[in-house]
């Protein structure tokens, strides 16, 4: 039934992300065909008639998440907070899937020795501003989750500056003072003579099947998620599940 009263699951749509997540779903007996190769990015999900695949990039997910084009999709919880404005009106966080696992972190010059937290980050802004008459540059791609974790610690004096390349590059290139940025394992942060601060995560963020509760969500395509639900919703994962469709049927009523 590809059309468009069928549920849309959007998953990622290159790299080890699309690998893990449609592991994922045949996993669970939920197998992704994309009928003309990787150049197409429409797919099917064998037994599962009232759904359609979309192959999109995981930060377009988010996106197409929010404004309701697609119902259900797998992406980062980062992408997540980070891109969707008002995100937990839009969007029900299902379930985490055990991979693409990162940390958003605030990281600082290992030489800053006397900065190990956020109340010391507080104390260098305010000083640094009197010492060279600017605000410190934060370098980063995150600029909401910035704004927001900043101001949760009552740090005010700082400037961001958009990140287009290798974030962790800029403070010695003298672009940034400081970075907020995604990492693993560390490794790439120490490289480049950067420190995460002792209470600078941010987010730890890990790929979800994350649900839109603004897309039109037809009959079929309910019956679709109910599917899923039946075979991907045990454990921890029901109560995400149930969460989603308790909530779709508020806005039904």
């Amino acid at each position: 039934m590809n059309g468009s009263n069928a549920l849309v699951l959007a998953i990622p749509s290159k790299g080890r992300l699309q690998e893990k997540s449609n592991a994922f779903f045949a996993g669970h007996g939920f197998a992704i065909h994309q009928p003309r190769g990787e150049r197409t990015y429409r797919g099917t999900i064998a037994d599962l008639p009232e759904a359609e695949v979309a192959f999109l990039s995981a930060g377009e997910i988010a996106g197409q998440l929010a404004a309701g084009n697609v119902h259900l999709g797998v992406t980062g919880r980062d992408l997540v907070e980070e891109t969707i404005d008002d995100w937990a009106a839009r969007v029900e966080l299902v379930t985490p899937l055990g991979f693409g696992f990162a940390d958003v972190v605030v990281a600082v010059p290992e030489a800053w020795v006397d900065v190990e937290t956020m109340a010391d980050l507080d104390d260098v802004a305010a000083d640094f501003r009197r010492r060279h008459g600017r605000r410190l540059k934060v370098a980063t791609k995150y600029f909401n989750l910035t704004r927001r974790f900043f101001s949760g610690h009552g740090v005010a004096d700082y400037l961001i500056v958009e990140s287009l390349g290798a974030t962790e590059g800029t403070p010695a290139s003298g672009a940034a003072d400081l970075i907020v940025d995604i990492t693993t394992t560390g490794s790439t942060l120490k490289a480049n003579g950067l420190k995460v601060l002792a209470d600078g995560v941010i987010l730890k963020s890990e790929a979800h099947l994350v649900g839109s509760l603004v897309a039109p969500w037809s009959d079929e395509a309910r019956a679709a998620l109910d599917a899923f639900a039946a075979k991907i919703g045990t454990g921890k994962a029901a109560a995400g599940f149930e969460a989603l469709a308790k909530k779709l049927t508020r806005k039904r009523d």
